[in-house]
């Protein structure tokens, strides 16, 4: 049921029906936008007849606060659809058994995350894991027998521990890793096997391919579950009768992501540079599997096949660039790898050969593809497409040719209101260095006429702003409901970023706070000169990344009339010691704080907090381990104690990124409404 949301009184959201509108609204808002449903996983059948993929929408009232996870079956027409879930927070994951007659997926109707399947003609679920512990990731074999997953064994001494008040622990000692398990693929049930540890947990699997004779599978581990571990990854090799162990790939590079050819012959993975590098940068590598040295595929155009990891926001923020690389997988003669990849503020299917030859598979004419998955012949795909102006739904297309065709139906109900149109912009930076970006005009843009503008920044710095649609929620997604209050908004993708090759996503290494701050500069000049935004009416927002330039802006200028910080960092060197990716900002400033003072002293905005005088929100979450929130209570106690306007709100479960809806909804709204007050009024 699609759903609106109003705000009572006291700022409690109310679940209401959509058809029971109490006004209409006369533009696009953040209720609205949180009426978007998203598209996760679409995966096609065997033979390509059919579809299952995901749909999540909020759902909240005034005890609820959460996401709902419906996995869906459609025909690949888009007819028949039927959800295989019923509003289970822990579904996902679909995939279909190797003779298409079941769909198996990820529920935790039973209170924990486990795998079920359903006919895919009908009737009854049934289990196929009886698992207390953390399921990550599973695979069916291609012979159909057997189902490999990732999970932390249960421990019956922690949960006692739990339960005693005594689960204290110490840093870095008996980490949780994720172990390769295998069960049999038939429903639980008495008298079935138990699952069988293929693997030591003495490191953490992260990713896992069958290989085509279902009787070995390759593995990527790292040596624990930490976030900081993903640069010392090594590709390994298990035998499915004997648990014989084998390591194929272990060099001071990280190498994951193995992906064997249909043929058998060769093993496909991502390889980075020695040492790996935070920014990215990744080649494929074909192992021979029955002897021979490794051969390096020539680079990309963007040095490593990539896609974003979390789905639901425009970029990353802050995360290691390992998380986002991923193959989908071989064409079915074994002759190509096919991934997705970011060109520009574009997102495209490609596939690429063993000489190097990239091509594209899939190029929408405008915005992005994601969520794309093979089936099991790599004969269809599945995706979820949108653009700035049309909403994600999913698609189901022959790898032979032929066009897309949509399956879903998860956006068709929201609101037909005007959402401002999103253009590409460019603009010469320092150095000539040419910077692109995505200029959204309010909703009644006259030509002539100087309109007030939101600077959005993006995190990472690897992320990227891309062509989604503009009304969708999150941290960098407001696009829309500021063009339905009349302003312009540019999002920028500055050096650093991801999309424009390897050079240009390294170029802002040893040089936050330089170079790229001029790059943002330049293009708030550039929207100046042409008439579109007018200079007494700038306002400056970011999270994560996005959020220490912004700190870093109010800084160096004083002509932002308002901004808001998300999760920023703004003291390197404090950053340096809390964050839990500690290798993070070495990487980018060539050595630890301590050998290298200046440069982390000369980047961090609280050097230069003294004499700040633009209005500053900040917001941060209590749990944020990879921010931590002291970085925010830095700025706002600075601001404060300096007697410049600063208002700082805590969110007491968050962590880095918003995971519950009103979260999400709350912090939409507090950036319109702190800009609009500032922007407006002419406070300081």
């Amino acid at each position: 049921m699609k759903t609106t949301l109003r705000y009572s009184a006291n700022w409690i959201p109310l679940l209401m029906a959509a058809s029971v509108w109490a006004q209409a609204p006369a533009g696009w808002t953040p209720e609205i936008s949180m009426q978007l449903e998203t598209i996760g996983e679409v995966v096609p059948s065997p033979d390509g007849s059919m579809a299952a993929y995901t749909q999540t929408r909020a759902v909240m009232d005034r005890e609820t606060s959460e996401w709902v996870t419906e996995v869906f079956l459609a025909h690949s027409d888009g007819a028949h659809r039927v959800p295989l879930t019923n509003g289970e927070r822990g579904a996902g994951s679909p995939a279909f058994s190797p003779d298409g007659r079941f769909v198996y997926f990820v529920s935790a109707r039973s209170g924990r995350p486990n795998i079920w399947l359903m006919p895919v003609g009908g009737g009854e679920r049934q289990r196929i894991t009886d698992w207390n512990g953390g399921l990550a990731r599973y695979r069916i074999s291609p012979d159909g027998k057997w189902i490999a997953f990732t999970a932390v064994e249960p421990s019956a001494e922690a949960e006692q521990a739990r339960k005693e008040k005594r689960d204290w622990h110490v840093v870095g000692e008996h980490p949780r890793n994720h172990s390769l398990w295998v069960i049999a693929a038939g429903p639980a049930g008495a008298g079935k096997p138990q699952p069988r540890r293929m693997v030591r947990d003495s490191y953490d699997v992260v990713n896992f391919d069958w290989s085509p004779d279902s009787r070995f599978i390759a593995f990527e581990h790292q040596p624990d579950s930490s976030e900081d571990s993903w640069p010392h990854s090594d590709v390994s090799e298990v035998e499915l009768s004997s648990g014989a162990v084998r390591v194929l790939a272990a060099t001071g590079a990280a190498e994951g992501e193995p992906h064997y050819s249909p043929d058998g012959h060769v093993l496909a993975y991502l390889r980075t540079s020695n040492p790996a590098r935070w920014a990215g940068e990744e080649q494929v590598v074909l192992l021979p599997r029955q002897g021979g040295a490794p051969r390096i595929v020539p680079n990309t155009f963007d040095t490593g096949p990539s896609i974003p990891g979390l789905e639901a926001l425009s970029s990353p923020a802050l995360l290691p660039r390992k998380a986002m690389g991923e193959i989908l997988g071989w064409s079915a003669d074994s002759s190509r790898l096919l991934f997705t990849g970011e060109k520009g503020t574009r997102f495209v299917l490609y596939s690429i050969a063993a000489d190097g030859g990239t091509r594209a598979v899939y190029a929408p004419p405008e915005g992005v593809v994601r969520g794309a998955a093979l089936n099991t012949g790599a004969t269809y795909v599945g995706f979820s497409r949108e653009s700035s102006s049309v909403p994600p739904e999913a698609f189901v297309m022959s790898l032979s040719g032929g066009s897309p065709a949509r399956v879903s139906a998860a956006n068709t109900s929201l609101p037909p209101l005007p959402l401002g149109e999103t253009r590409r912009v460019r603009w010469q930076s320092t150095g000539g260095l040419e910077i692109e970006g995505l200029l959204t005009l309010p909703v009644k843009y006259e030509q002539g006429k100087r309109y007030p503008l939101v600077l959005m920044i993006h995190g990472g710095p690897m992320g990227w702003f891309n062509e989604e649609f503009s009304g969708r929620y999150g941290v960098y997604s407001m696009a829309a409901s500021f063009a339905a209050l009349g302003y312009a908004s540019l999002r920028p993708n500055i050096r650093g970023s991801g999309g424009y090759g390897r050079d240009f996503r390294f170029a802002n290494y040893n040089d936050w706070g330089g170079k790229d701050y001029e790059d943002l500069m330049t293009g708030v000049d550039h929207l100046i000169s042409t008439g579109i935004a007018d200079p007494d009416r700038l306002a400056v927002m970011g999270w994560s990344y996005g959020g220490y330039m912004t700190s870093w802006i109010i800084t160096q200028t004083k002509r932002f009339k308002v901004a808001v910080v998300g999760a920023g960092v703004t003291n390197l060197w404090s950053f340096t010691g809390t964050t839990d990716i500690v290798s993070f900002l070495p990487d980018y400033f060539s050595g630890e704080p301590w050998d290298n003072f200046k440069a982390y002293l000369d980047h961090s905005p609280m050097a230069h907090v003294k004499g700040v005088t633009t209005p500053t929100l900040i917001l941060h979450g209590d749990a944020d381990a990879r921010v931590p929130v002291s970085q925010g209570y830095e700025l706002y106690n600075a601001l404060k104690r300096q007697g410049i306007t600063a208002s700082m709100v805590v969110y007491p479960r968050m962590q880095h990124l918003p995971s519950e809806p009103k979260e999400e909804l709350d912090i939409l709204r507090r950036h319109l409404e702190w800009i609009e007050k500032y922007m407006r009024s002419g406070q300081r």
